[in-house]
């Protein structure tokens, strides 16, 4: 299972350097599943691996021009300051059982459930053909780009997910940024929020170092074959494989979870 779980790591590398996003909603179902790594030290995990592999995308598109550092400073300062303080004051105060009407469920359950669902929404979005249109600007902008820039900070502090789902199409829609820019901006965007939610982390945790930087530099190294792939491999049906992948995988934790609160 281990063996799997390292191509797994690649992957999300991978995915990282062709779509811009995607890859980072598979770490923590890797780590839990393959590695057997628990649910909440494995979001802490997931902020680590996905900070790192996000930046050494975000290198790549910045040789390239593909950053606009503007966007970068103000959707980054709500998403960031919100995954930080999520990390800090909120997962804290999660409680590790909790119960519902009748039903007792765990902390980890709960974590599994709620990725279940956000994978399902990730993979409608990857495999949907709609393209996303422009509008014209207008006196919202500022509140949506905040509005989604605290959201996505949020499910980057709770799931230690990166957001790239969703984090592109609202780049795209609110700041109107050509599709390559989005892609380069929003891995910068995802690396300062997973690595500054990691530093709300720090000393809550016995962190495996040598595992997790293992896992970090292989998922890293998917980035640079993904630059590779990027040049071969039509990046729209990538996207769609992808998310058939990803449903898949998201019906599978429901179904494993749900199974197991039955037991």
């Amino acid at each position: 299972m281990e063996v799997i779980g390292f191509i797994a790591a690649a992957l999300i590398g991978v995915s990282l350097a062709l779509i811009g996003g995607g890859g980072s909603i598979i770490t923590v179902p890797v780590l839990v599943y393959l590695f057997s790594i628990p649910p909440a030290l494995a979001t802490s995990y997931s902020l680590f691996i996905v900070g790192f592999s996000s930046l050494a995308g975000a290198y790549k598109n910045y040789k390239q021009g593909c950053i606009n550092f503007k966007t970068v400073l103000l959707f980054g300062t709500s998403s960031v300051t919100t995954a930080y303080l999520t990390r800090l004051l909120i997962i804290p105060q999660i409680p590790k059982v909790f119960t519902i009407g009748t039903l007792q469920l765990t902390e980890s359950f709960a974590i599994m459930i709620i990725f279940g669902i956000l994978m399902l929404g990730a993979s409608f979005s990857m495999i949907s053909k709609r393209h996303i249109p422009y509008h014209h600007q207008n006196e919202l902008d500022i509140f949506l780009l905040l509005s989604c820039g605290i959201g996505i900070g949020l499910i980057t502090g709770l799931l230690g997910a990166g957001g790239g789902f969703l984090l592109i199409p609202a780049l795209v829609l609110i700041m109107k940024l050509p599709m390559k820019e989005a892609i380069g901006t929003s891995l910068l965007i995802i690396a300062f929020n997973c690595l500054i939610g990691f530093m709300g982390d720090i000393g809550r945790y016995n962190v495996q170092w040598l595992f997790l930087l293992s896992i970090t530099i292989i998922s890293v190294s998917g980035i640079i074959i993904g630059d590779v792939l990027n040049k071969k491999i039509n990046g729209e049906k990538l996207k769609k494989a992808f998310g058939w992948f990803t449903l898949t995988v998201s019906i599978c934790i429901i179904v494993t979870e749900m199974l197991n609160i039955e037991k």
